[in-house]
C-alpha cells in the first residue's frame, strides 16, 4: 500500500521534503488572510523598552500585526500529522510540546495585545491593563510540561540498552553526552527531569528573547533546526551513529521530518517577517519553536550541542542574565546600553538590517562549529 511504502524508513527523505515543503506553503499562503485578521481586530504590536532610543528606533513597528506564531504552529503541526510517522513515540510526544507551549504563547499574547487595543479603544493611548502573563505564571506551565515529557522519555528508553562504539552494554537514553568525549554519564531520573527543564525552559525563553527584530528569530531557528534535523537522522542510525561515537537512540530519525517541518515554516514565516515585518511570530511562535528544539535536544541527547548549535540564541539570553545581574550588583549600571544584546548594536548605529544578516552570519558559524563536533570525539 502506498501508505506503507511512504513510512518505510527509506523514504525519510522524501518525507522530509514533503514537510519542509508543506510546511512553508502553509505559512506563506495563509499569511496575508492572518495579516488582514490580525490588522481588522487591532492586534497590533506596541514594542516598549525600558531604554528611550530603542523605543524611538522601534517606533515604526508599532501596530504591526502579531501571533503570527499561530501560523507556524499550525503548519507544523499539519505536516507532521501527514509526513511522520504518529505511531513514533517521539514523535506523538512532540504535540503536547508544540501545542502547550504555543497556546501559552498565545495566551501571553493575547492578554497584552487584547488590553492594549480594548484601552486603544476608549482613551485613544494604547495603554494596557496587563503586560501578559506574569513570569512565575509563565514559568509554571514552561516547568510542569518538560516535568511531565521527562518522566515519559525516561521511561520509554527503559529497554533501549545497546552496545556502543567500544563494546560496552550502555543505555544512550539515560546517558548524558559531552561534544568532545565519547564517554557518556549515566543519569537517574531526577537529574534526567532537571537537565531537561533546564533545556526547554532555557530554550524557548532563548528564542523568545531573541525575537526583537524582523527576521532575526526565525532565520537563526533555520541553522539551529538543520543541525538537529542531522543529529537526528544519525542518532536513530545506528550504523552511522556507531561510526560517529554519537549516542544511538531507537526510532529517533522519525524526528528529522519535525526538524524539516519546522525549517519549512520558518522560511515561510520570514517571507512575511523580513524586514520590513509584516507580522511578528510573537510568543506563540517563540515559545513553541524554542521548546521543540530543546524537545529534540533531549531526546536526542544532544543537550549540550544545543548550547553550541544556537550560540546566538545563548547570547541573547546571557546579555539579559549579564545585564540584569550587573544592573542589581552595582545600583544601576549597565553592560550593554540595552539588553537583549541585538538592541545593543542597534543603538551604537548598526542598521537593523546589518545586525540580522549578520547574527544569521553567526547563526551559521555556530550550527558548522557544532556539526564539527561529531568527529572530535
Amino acid at each position: 500500500m502506498l501508505t506503507d511504502w511512504l513510512f518505510d524508513g527509506e523514504q525519510l527523505i522524501l518525507r522530509m521534503a514533503c514537510a519542509a515543503v508543506l510546511g512553508f506553503l502553509i505559512v506563506v499562503l495563509l499569511s496575508p488572510r492572518m495579516i488582514r485578521f490580525l490588522i481588522h481586530m487591532k492586534l497590533g504590536d506596541r514594542p516598549e523598552f525600558d531604554h528611550a532610543g530603542v523605543n524611538e528606533l522601534t517606533r515604526h513597528k508599532s501596530a504591526t500585526p502579531t501571533m503570527g506564531g499561530v501560523l507556524i504552529v499550525l503548519a507544523i503541526g499539519v505536516s507532521v500529522l501527514l509526513f511522520a510517522d504518529i505511531s513514533n513515540m517521539y514523535i506523538r510526544m512532540s504535540f503536547p510540546v508544540l501545542v502547550w507551549l504555543g497556546g501559552v504563547g498565545a495566551w501571553d499574547d493575547w492578554l497584552k495585545l487584547r488590553a492594549g487595543a480594548i484601552a486603544a479603544r476608549s482613551d485613544g493611548q494604547g495603554a494596557t491593563s496587563r503586560d501578559g502573563l506574569r513570569m512565575w505564571e509563565k514559568l509554571v506551565f514552561q516547568i510542569a510540561l518538560p516535568v511531565i515529557l521527562a518522566t515519559f522519555i525516561y521511561n520509554y528508553g527503559m529497554e533501549s540498552e545497546d552496545v556502543d562504539h567500544a563494546g560496552r552494554l550502555i543505555n544512550a537514553a539515560h546517558s548524558f553526552y559531552f561534544p568532545f568525549k565519547a564517554d557518556p554519564v549515566s543519569l537517574g531520573l531526577l537529574a534526567y527531569v532537571i537537565i531537561t527543564v533546564l533545556v526547554m525552559v532555557g530554550s524557548s525563553n532563548a528564542v523568545n528573547l531573541t525575537d526583537g527584530m524582523d527576521g532575526l528569530a526565525s532565520g537563526c531557528m533555520v541553522f539551529v533546526t538543520g543541525v538537529f534535523l542531522i543529529l537526528s537522522w544519525v542518532a536513530g542510525n545506528k550504523d552511522w551513529a556507531l561510526f560517529l561515537h554519537l549516542p544511538f537512540v531507537p526510532c529517533a530519525a522519525e524526528l528529522a521530518v519535525l526538524c524539516a517541518a519546522m525549517i519549512g515554516a520558518c522560511i515561510g514565516f520570514l517571507w512575511y517577517n523580513c524586514r520590513p515585518a509584516q507580522m511578528f511570530m510573537g510568543d506563540t511562535g517563540s515559545l513553541a519553536l524554542g521548546g521543540l528544539i530543546g524537545y529534540i535536544a533531549v531526546v536526542t541527547r544532544h543537550e549540550l550541542t544545543l548550547f553550541i548549535a544556537a550560540g546566538v540564541f545563548v547570547m541573547e539570553a546571557a546579555s539579559v542574565i549579564m545585564q540584569v545581574m550587573h544592573y542589581k550588583a552595582t545600583g544601576g549600571r549597565r553592560i550593554w546600553l540595552c539588553a537583549p544584546i541585538h538592541h545593543h548594536f542597534h543603538l551604537l548605529g548598526w542598521a537593523e538590517s546589518k545586525v540580522v544578516v549578520r547574527f544569521w552570519l553567526l547563526g551559521a558559524l555556530f550550527a558548522a562549529a557544532a556539526l564539527a563536533t561529531l568527529k572530535l570525539r
